[in-house]
Formats: structure tokens, sequence, C-alpha cells
């Protein structure tokens, strides 16, 4: 049941605003996206400062933090999209994957503002939003591509025929490659969180300083960085004098090497027209720099998303949100949080 009637042949598809909701881990965030391309807001709460104290995310502390910022964040993006209640023509939300209290609270929300409005729940996988962020900020996209989806929790290559057609070609076998940065990061002293900690100290270090190993780089699609995690923490060891920054670079140079030498094998693999970069190890400097050089040189055309839609947002879940809802109709009312949800 859906708790509401959905007939798309009376509405404008093009005109329909939906409210997104994110909720998936540490980053509290609702969004306006007017027929799955427009975003007329985008409000992002994040919890870093928070969590920043413990070295890592804390799940209860997320979900307490998500009950008490969420419900402000939307009336923020509800205001900031020009949007009163009445017009809002659904509610997408994350289900899956995720920490389940943190989306246990976003899927509630969402289902009880639908009830409300009386308009459809459309529950959306937090992988597929993410390969919906290029193309916001790129919406001439030339369709196939490969996107490579990058995180703290998952590094995936992802062949995208269409909007809602994908086919997952290739996936890390342990780390994902924001873990692996996180983990570094905090083994060399650095800030939380390890991804930008990393970046801004591999600025001031030699790349090739040390010679850390390219786990199966000529293997396959699949990936590993477990062992390159501990190829650091070795090197450091034997080497207790070694300049961090250089450490930095060189981890860095390895784990960005891999990542595009294998996203170019599986663009050539599949035929893709172009290139597209998602998760938040996307607003890595340089995986950005070296995916435009390395993919510009193969022929491809190379969409990078902004900063802003690297990371967890509600603009993206909105996206997919209008998308799903075009496709499938409306999410059952009693879909649950799926926190092991797969692509």
């Amino acid at each position: 049941m859906t708790g509401t009637r959905w007939d798309p042949a009376a509405v404008d598809l093009d005109a329909l605003p939906v409210l997104g909701i994110e909720t998936s881990c540490d980053e509290t965030a609702a969004a306006v996206v007017v027929g799955g391309r427009r975003v007329q807001s985008s409000v992002v709460s994040s919890q870093v400062d928070i969590h920043a104290r413990y070295g890592g995310v804390v799940p209860e502390v997320a979900s307490r933090a998500h009950v008490e910022l969420l419900t402000p964040v939307i009336a923020e993006a509800l205001v900031e999209g020009g949007l009163a209640d009445h017009e809002v023509g659904a509610v997408a939300a994350t289900y899956g994957p995720g920490l389940v209290g943190a989306l246990l609270v976003g899927v509630a929300t969402a289902k009880a503002f639908a009830l409300v409005w009386d308009v459809p729940f459309v529950a959306v996988n937090h992988l597929e939003a993410h390969l919906h962020a290029a193309l916001l900020d790129d919406p001439d996209v030339e369709l196939p591509v490969v996107v490579l989806l990058v995180s703290g929790g998952h590094t995936l290559l992802v062949a995208m025929d269409a909007p809602g057609s994908y086919e997952v070609l290739g996936g890390t076998l342990d780390d994902a490659a924001g873990e692996a940065f996180d983990k570094v990061a905090r083994y060399l002293g650095l800030a939380y969180p390890g991804g930008p900690a990393i970046d801004a100290a591999a600025e001031h270090g030699d790349p090739e300083a040390i010679a850390f190993p390219r786990a199966m780089l000529d293997e396959g699609l699949d990936l590993s960085f477990s062992g390159l995690k501990t190829a650091v923490i070795n090197h450091v060891r034997r080497h207790p004098d070694v300049a961090t920054v250089d450490v930095a670079a060189s981890f860095q140079a390895a784990v960005v090497d891999v990542l595009t030498v294998k996203a170019l094998r599986a663009a050539e693999q599949v035929g893709a027209k172009g290139l597209c970069l998602g998760g938040g190890v996307a607003a890595n400097s340089r995986l950005r720099r070296l995916a435009v050089e390395r993919g510009e040189a193969a022929g491809l055309r190379v969409s990078l998303p902004s900063p802003a839609m690297c990371t967890d947002n509600a603009a993206m879940v909105a996206a997919a949100g209008w998308h799903r809802l075009v496709t499938d109709g409306p999410s059952p009312l009693d879909t649950g949080a799926v926190p092991g949800l797969g692509l």
C-alpha cells in the first residue's frame, strides 16, 4: 500500500518537485529538485564536529542528531526552494545502505510527510543516488558512462546505460578507498575526516617518495586497498623519521593510480562514452585531476560532480527518487531501512 493514489498521466513530470531526505550516515540533508534535474535547494547539516572527538562516526550519536536536525533542515530546504507544503509533489528518502538507526529517522520522517501531504513516498538506494550526482552538475552527459563510485563505505565501478539501468562491473574486495584514507590518516595522526586531511598533507609531499604497491593493477576490475594500508604502516614503522607529507602523497598516488586505471579499463570494456565520479572520495584533488587527464587522453568525456555533490546530500536522493517514481511508481509505506542494501 502506497498511501496515495499516483496517476502520472495527470502530472507534469518535468515540473514535479521532489523533496529529498538523506540520513544514511552523519549528514542530515534535505533538498528540492524539480523534474529530476533542476536543483532548487540543497541543505546539509554536517555532524563532522560532533564525531571528530571520537575519530569516527558513532551510530547512536548520529541517529540522535538526525532526530534533532532533520525537521529544521527540511523547513530550510523548502523555504530556499520557494516551495510551500502543498506544492511538494513527492517525498524521497534514502532507505539503505547505511546506519540502520540513522536510516530509520529519514524513512519515518519521509513517510509521515508523504501521508500528511497525500503525495507519493519513494525509497531511494543511496548508491544509486550517488550515480545521479554528476548528472545534476552536468545534465548533458551522453550515456552510456562508467561511474567510479568511491566513498568511505563503497568503491564500485558501475556501467550506467540509462537512469535506473546499471551494471556493477567491479568493486573492492576489502577496504573501500575512503575507509583506507581514514585508517591511514588516523595512523599518521592527521585530522578527521581522513580523506581531506590526506589530500591537504599530500600537497606538500612527494608522490614518488615511496613506491607503495598497486594491488591487482593488472587484474580485472576488482580492487583491493587493505594491503596498501598495511604497507603504509609497515613503512612508517621501519622508517620512523619519514616525512608524513611524503607518506600521505605516496599513499594517495597509489590509490588514485589504481582507481583511474581500473575506471579507464572498465570504460573501454563496455564501450562507454564518458566517465563520471561519485562519492566523497570524488572530491580528492589528485583523483579529479588524473581522471580528467587520463580520461580525456582516452577520448572520454569526464564529468566531475561539484564538491557539494560529492558528499552525502539530498539533491541526489531527490533526483534518483524522481526517476524511480516515474519508472516504478511510489514505494510501499511498509518499506523499511535496509542497512546492507546493494546496488
